[in-house]
């Protein structure tokens, strides 16, 4: 049997992320209580056709805090009885989560009473804490829309196999430096084409933006202490069994610089990673044009 624990705060996509586990072949069962988990999976493992194979569990802080706090130690008995266990655990800023709620107008599950909406989001934090430190994976959703969510859980889930899920990620400081990388590498001292007046509009993956940023100096001798640290350190990850790793290239808007260099290095590296996927965050849409040769 593979078992995934899906959590995260309330509003971060634990709904969407538990549809795209149903969608690759999981069964899905949200909020089921925990004290129960022994007994459901000793009668799954029972079963001889197969249908919890692959079982997705969704907990929230609809769950108790006892029960909860006793999260760690449900995993350690699951895992002695030879099960593979992953934990994905899905949080977002709480000036992100507050807008999601205003936008759906729903109820928080612990804004209740005289609790205030800004007090659950906070008090939820502290209440699944012993699940985001016991996960495997954490994804910060705050700047994500479900297509790039669904992706990085698809890059997740095929690194189940044993091999690294490398996600390259350009993005611009000025939005925020995202929370669940890695590895992050400012590259903000190369020449920006934003200032060239012929090139504002275009982006990183445009022919007119790489052959300007080749011709800076800066470009390669940076790239190159980039690429030479990550094929130095990268399999040195790899070897520690971790499923999933995610490179952040920062310039200032996100648009030239970052994009570039992720996709220059996708190229270097997608023949030594299998599972390599990338995201131009500021763009908000998969690369279409072929990578510029490293």
């Amino acid at each position: 049997m593979k078992l995934v624990f899906v959590s995260g705060l309330s509003g971060a996509g634990k709904t969407v992320a538990l549809k795209q586990y149903e969608d690759i072949g999981y069964y899905c069962i949200d909020n089921l209580p925990l004290q129960l988990i022994g007994t459901f999976i000793r009668s799954a493992l029972r079963r001889a056709d197969g249908r919890y194979e692959k079982l997705a569990i969704g907990i929230d802080a609809r769950e108790t805090r006892a029960q909860i706090a006793r999260f760690p130690t449900y995993l350690e008995s699951l895992r002695a009885q030879g099960i593979e266990v992953r934990v994905l655990f899905l949080r977002a800023e709480d000036s992100v989560l507050l807008q999601r709620y205003s936008e759906t107008r729903r109820r928080h599950p612990l804004a209740q009473g005289d609790v205030s909406l800004s007090d659950a989001v906070r008090l939820e934090r502290q209440l699944l804490a012993p699940i985001a430190n016991a996960a495997d994976a954490t994804l910060d959703t705050s700047s994500k829309n479900l297509h790039a969510l669904r992706e990085e859980i698809q890059g997740i889930e095929s690194a189940s196999d044993g091999k690294l899920s490398l996600l390259f990620m350009s993005f611009g400081f000025k939005h925020g430096i995202p929370e669940d990388a890695d590895f992050v590498f400012d590259i903000r001292t190369i020449p920006n084409p934003h200032w060239q007046p012929e090139l504002r509009k275009q982006t990183g993956r445009d022919t007119a933006v790489v052959e300007w940023l080749e011709k800076q100096p800066l470009t390669g001798q940076l790239y190159g202490d980039i690429e030479q640290f990550l094929a130095r350190w990268l399999p040195e990850y790899q070897k520690q069994d971790r499923a999933y790793l995610t490179v952040a290239i920062g310039c200032t808007g996100g648009q030239h610089r970052s994009v570039y260099f992720v996709e220059r290095l996708a190229a270097a590296f997608r023949g030594i990673f299998d599972n390599l996927t990338v995201r131009h965050r500021e763009l908000w849409q998969p690369s279409s044009q072929p990578s510029p040769k490293p």
